[in-house]
């Protein structure tokens, strides 16, 4: 109970520090976030560490100079491992890590692997009726777009590392996370533009 107060607390200074002119820093912050979260089962306190790309955008509050923010983009886009070859998998399976939301959570086996959870933000599949809008509609994506080797490439690297076409999307890196496996990525590519996948019905 102490931990939950503390938590409200902190969060309730975020909230308000603005309102008075005394916003906190980012070092204030991350004290605060980690003064009040604890680690249980697979989720370590590892997790509230920003990496150098991620800290660009919260100390820039999402607007960082647009020559900076091209330059990092640039360079994300340059470190994903492209695999050689066709880089659709099966979208039978890129249809269940697309609508699963599993694997993260602490209480959870990391063993079994994540899903992606990609409804949580984007609308998918014309049979689906629930989904997100913090993201774009990816609904007949592949009929839109095609499904030839420069569509596949623009997808893989966007679910691998979304920072590397926008720098401070709210998207997951699920490949540089290692979220996803190369494989689930290549299946989602398949859910999303192959044309026998319902996403394209």
């Amino acid at each position: 109970m102490k931990t939950k107060l503390m938590l409200a607390a902190g969060l309730a200074a975020l909230v308000l520090a603005p309102m008075v002119g005394a916003e906190p820093s980012y070092e204030e912050v991350q004290m605060i976030i980690h003064r009040d979260f604890k680690a249980k089962g697979q989720a370590k306190m590892d997790r509230l560490d920003q990496d150098v790309v991620q800290q660009v955008c919260t100390r820039a509050h999402d607007k960082p100079p647009a020559d900076v923010a091209k330059a990092i983009e640039a360079d994300q886009l340059a470190a994903i491992p492209v695999p050689s070859g066709s880089l659709m998998g099966d979208w039978k399976k890129g249809a269940k890590t697309a609508w699963s939301g599993k694997g993260m959570q602490w209480n959870e086996d990391p063993k079994k692997g994540a899903g992606g959870g990609c409804y949580n933000c984007h609308e998918i599949s014309a049979q689906r009726t629930s989904f997100g809008t913090i993201g774009p509609s990816l609904k007949a994506f592949g009929k839109k777009r095609g499904h030839g080797a420069d569509a596949q490439r623009y997808v893989y690297t966007k679910i691998y590392n979304a920072k590397a076409y926008n720098l401070c999307s709210n998207m997951p890196r699920f490949g540089t996370t290692g979220t996803l496996t190369e494989q689930q990525i290549k299946d989602l590519v398949a859910y999303l533009l192959d044309p026998n996948s319902p996403n394209n019905k």
